[in-house]
């Protein structure tokens, strides 16, 4: 039966806990999992704006309309839905490379080597309208492309899985759960970075299939941690002990044992948990699909958009991970929720502000702190309340369930953002209909502000262990 997870670690003192978690992953680099936990951070960054919100940025370039831009962003449901499949991933070794490398290090080869081939697929077909002959048969080339972008976010969403349960289970003590997640926001973030600005840059100069084929070639430092890494000992221990999937307890254990798990720990907080984190953000899931496109219409440019990010926006970034770590280590992990809830959505009003103000790179790069510090600091403090919630045993899968609770609702409408847009361009000029389209996000974000404090009132925290954990997964 699995429990819940509790590791042991002495109470941290008080300069470590106000030392930002990026200086702790800095000063501790030299121990192999910290390192590794770095580079599997990174790898599983790279692909998640390559097939949402970058993506935008090439389709609109190329001319695709809002539409159909928003529509393909429904790709990004893979992630929203990985609980469905997580079960296999915890429960089966992967074919060809888990006898040899193990159930979570296996898992982690074949989902990057299917992100590395999809990605360089999607550089050849690359988003046009028109047709493309496969096997002979004529089909639309904005077809095919939309399929390879679905199996890149198929595969990256299982690496999410095995990633997480990796971290999870490797962690010897609640201060290295803290150092390990802290790695793995560095590395995750520094991937966001290279997707989000620096391959602006690239495309400026060697055009997007360039940009996208380099890409899917840094996925191979993803390849080298695992080679590098150790299959953590829950994971060995589940492999020799557990049930065998395809009998009828193995299957009830895979499927069902996680979420009896999950409602028997948390009891009456347990639905309002999930329905806090699914509408948590929310806001920024519904307005992203529209964010690059409206650089575009805007008049902004890719080197514009991309030496902004990878200046201003990073050091925002890092700024609102650090913030939500204090915040998290002196007040708690609600208090940090209850913060985030606010400065989230209400964040989206600096966009519609630049709508009004126009393609000056100074408003930008004030909406881009503005942004990134917000956001920043809601993801850190989301991802530090799901990490304290799993049970040992079901580590994946309950994590994958949490994250995809978080993401779910916001993917299903954000692929409806761009006929939104349109919609609300009737009889208005385009910058004023993203205006109203990204104030109206702003206001969605209200429900979860209010559920949140409500959890704070029955006295829903975190697992104690869990102190500050700097810790990001954007909207795809």
């Amino acid at each position: 039966m699995a429990t819940q997870r509790s590791l042991p670690s002495a109470p941290p003192s008080e300069a470590e806990r106000k030392t930002p978690g990026w200086q702790k992953v800095l000063r501790n680099l030299s121990q192999p999992r910290v390192l590794v936990m770095l580079l599997l951070g990174f790898s599983s960054g790279l692909p998640i704006y390559l097939v949402g919100n970058t993506l935008g940025f090439w389709m609109r370039k190329n001319g695709i309309e809002l539409g159909t831009i928003g529509f393909l962003s429904w790709v990004g449901l893979a992630y929203s839905l990985k609980f469905l499949w997580a079960p296999l991933v915890d429960k089966t070794d992967a074919p060809l490379f888990g006898r040899w490398l193990g159930r979570r290090r296996g898992w982690m080869l074949v989902s990057q080597l299917a992100v590395i081939a999809g990605l360089f697929g999607m550089a050849m077909v690359q988003p046009q309208v028109g047709t493309t002959l496969i096997a002979g048969i004529a089909v639309e080339q904005l077809t095919v492309f939309g399929v390879l972008a679905l199996i890149v976010a198929f595969a990256s969403a299982t690496q999410d899985i095995v990633v997480d349960a990796w971290r999870i289970e490797s962690a010897e003590s609640g201060e290295q759960l803290g150092l390990l997640t802290s790695s793995s926001a560095l590395g995750y973030r520094s991937a966001l970075l290279v997707t989000d600005a620096l391959i602006l840059l690239l495309a400026a100069q060697a055009g997007w299939v360039i940009s996208y084929e380099v890409m899917a070639l840094l996925v191979g430092i993803g390849v080298l941690a695992v080679l590098l890494a150790r299959e953590p000992a829950p994971s060995l221990e589940a492999a020799t002990h557990q049930p065998v999937l395809w009998t009828p307890r193995g299957l009830f254990d895979a499927i069902v044992g996680p979420f009896v798990a999950f409602f028997r720990t948390h009891r009456r907080n347990a639905l309002l948990m999930l329905a806090a984190i699914s509408i948590y953000r929310l806001a920024d899931f519904v307005m992203g699909p529209m964010a690059n496109p409206f650089y575009v219409d805007l008049g902004l440019s890719e080197t514009v958009v991309g030496s902004v990010r990878g200046s201003v926006g990073l050091i925002a970034s890092l700024v609102g991970i650090v913030a939500a770590g204090l915040v998290a280590a002196r007040s708690g992990v609600m208090a940090a929720l209850i913060v985030g809830a606010l400065l989230g959505p209400g964040s989206n009003l600096a966009f519609a502000w630049l709508a009004h103000v126009g393609p000056d790179p100074t408003a930008f790069g004030a909406a881009m702190a503005i942004d990134n510090i917000a956001n920043a600091f809601a993801g850190t403090a989301l991802i530090t309340y799901m990490s304290s919630l799993t049970n040992a045993g079901y580590t994946a899968t309950q994590y994958a369930l949490l994250s995809s609770f978080y993401a779910l609702l916001g993917k299903v409408l954000k692929g409806l953002s761009g006929v939104a847009v349109e919609y609300l361009g009737t009889g208005r000029s385009l910058l004023e209909a993203y205006s109203l389209f990204f104030v109206a996000t702003a206001l969605i974000g209200i429900p979860a502000l209010l559920l949140c404090m409500l959890l704070a009132a029955r006295g829903s925290a975190a697992h104690p262990d869990v102190v500050a954990v700097p810790a990001q997964k954007p909207s795809a």
